[in-house]
């Protein structure tokens, strides 16, 4: 008896396919030194800059993990660690030109991808896709806001 494959796994293929082609446009342009966990956390760092536990936190990974890639990636040159301005005892990880470098070509990728798969599904299955993603991240992921304007 063949087995139904689930569909958090479903929606994982298609995460994995889209992270590695944005992390071949990366190495592409010039970022080879990127792992893919360093990759992850970068993702999730605020234009104005983002605390270490909320990196962590957004990660799903210990705090300790997450210094420890924070570490890598500013011995690399992609993040700093700065003042917060909200709290004089805490720190924030902010991007470095080296790091906000990487977001045009990333963005671009996802673009692309988000083009292709829409070329498999259509533009109704698509929009439906996006929704119901929206509607399941939503759910389990209390923090999430939905973009303005609608998903």
């Amino acid at each position: 008896m063949e087995r139904e494959i689930a569909s958090g796994w479903l929606m994982f293929i298609g995460f994995r396919a889209a992270e590695d082609r944005i992390l071949a446009a990366l190495a592409e342009a010039g970022y080879t030194d990127l792992t893919r966990a360093q990759a992850r956390l970068l993702a999730g760092i605020d234009l104005e800059g983002t605390r270490l536990v909320v990196l962590a936190d957004r990660a799903r990974i210990p705090k300790q993990t997450a210094l420890a890639l924070v570490n890598g990636l500013e011995a690399a040159g992609y993040v700093e660690r700065a003042p917060d301005p909200t709290d004089g005892r805490a720190r924030l990880i902010r991007l470095t030109a080296r790091g906000r470098g990487g977001l045009p070509v990333a963005m671009a990728e996802e673009a692309r991808i988000e083009a292709d798969w829409q070329a498999v599904l259509g533009a109704r299955r698509m929009r439906a896709l996006r929704e119901a993603l929206w509607d399941l991240a939503l759910n389990v992921d209390p923090q999430l806001q939905p973009p303005e304007g609608g998903q």
